[in-house]
């Protein structure tokens, strides 16, 4: 999906295309192998690559399994240390929604067994769905304002002020904001033996 990007997200969105590129062609991949492993169309890819494209989580997530490198890595330039400090306003937002709440992702590891740290907003009516992530992956949430319902498979969970769950993320879920306040939450996911290519389903894009 093509769409208006500010200036942070054109940027990102460049520095994205760039990283994917390096490591499609560190691997001697084509572009019909990437798009292939990855599950994505062709096209998708390549306006991935220019930097036309704001890609959805699903789709970041579907590239760095296939290249078994983990989001982190696809948002941020390679660390020369084992220490990377990430300032206030520094982290990546990788999902808007259309009333304004935001997905940040703050900081993250390398792979193979990957840990991401989130810091979520949700305006009142928003709902972030997500598809569900590769086997093992696990997800724990506590909510910092406000109050949501975290969907799970089946079951939904209300969730106030100081609340927190943890829940296997290789199932469809979902974040929601059914209230007349924003929600704020962090979130961690862990995704182990990141690069096995053993993610599934539909991307979401």
């Amino acid at each position: 999906m093509l769409h208006y990007m500010d200036g942070a997200a054109e940027s990102l969105a460049r520095a994205i295309g760039a990283r994917v590129r390096q490591e499609r062609k560190g691997r001697a991949w084509t572009l019909d192998q990437l798009a292939a492993t990855a599950g994505l169309s062709r096209r998708m890819l390549v306006n991935v690559e220019q930097g036309t494209v704001n890609p959805s989580v699903g789709t970041l997530l579907r590239l760095s399994d296939a290249l078994g490198v983990g989001l982190p890595a696809l948002v941020e330039p390679p660390a020369g240390r084992t220490v990377k400090r990430t300032r206030r306003g520094e982290g990546a937002v990788l999902w808007t929604g259309a009333l304004g709440g935001q997905g940040v992702l703050v900081a993250g590891t390398e792979p193979p067994d990957v840990v991401e740290l989130w810091d979520w907003t949700l305006a009142p009516g928003e709902r972030h769905e997500s598809e569900a992530h590769a086997t093992g992956t696990r997800e724990v949430l506590q909510v910092q304002e406000g109050a949501m319902t975290v969907t799970v498979g089946d079951d939904s969970y209300e969730l106030g002020p100081g609340d927190a769950l943890t829940f296997h993320g290789d199932v469809v879920h979902a974040y929601g904001n059914p209230n007349e306040a924003a929600v704020r939450f962090s979130l961690a996911v862990f995704e182990p033996g990141v690069g096995a290519g053993h993610r599934m389903g539909t991307p979401n894009v």
